[in-house]
């Protein structure tokens, strides 16, 4: 088992900046993908972003691209996510995931979920 435990989130105005933090604990010997989704008042869970094990590859959604960054630190079984120019739209729950296998541009593997932090983006 691997529990999640995102921090971070809160309110902020458009074109500012937020990063989110996520701690794993558990079992984080095994080399998981790390990843971000949010979910959006009365939408879908939507993939925003992934990492490999070793941080060497990473993904994103279309709709953040060149505004989001993902990376992790192993030694502190972190993985951050760093959101500039946030946009009103960007709006929406927050999860850290873990997963295992390759990942794409819309979606990867999960098999364990975080609870979630909440991101407002103000205009």
């Amino acid at each position: 088992q691997v529990q999640l435990v995102e921090s971070g989130g809160g309110l902020v105005q458009t074109g500012g900046s937020l990063r989110l933090s996520c701690a794993a604990s558990g079992r984080t010997s095994i080399s998981y993908t790390m990843g971000w989704f949010r979910q959006a008042p009365g939408k879908e869970r939507e993939f925003v972003a992934a990492v490999s094990w070793a941080g060497t590859s990473t993904t994103y959604t279309d709709s953040v691209k060149g505004r989001f960054t993902i990376s992790r630190a192993n030694a502190k079984n972190t993985v951050y996510l760093q959101m500039n120019s946030l946009k009103p739209e960007d709006t929406a729950v927050y999860s850290c995931a873990a997963g295992f296998g390759p990942f794409t541009t819309t979606s990867m593997s999960v098999a364990y979920w975080g609870q979630g932090t909440q991101v407002t983006v103000s205009s």
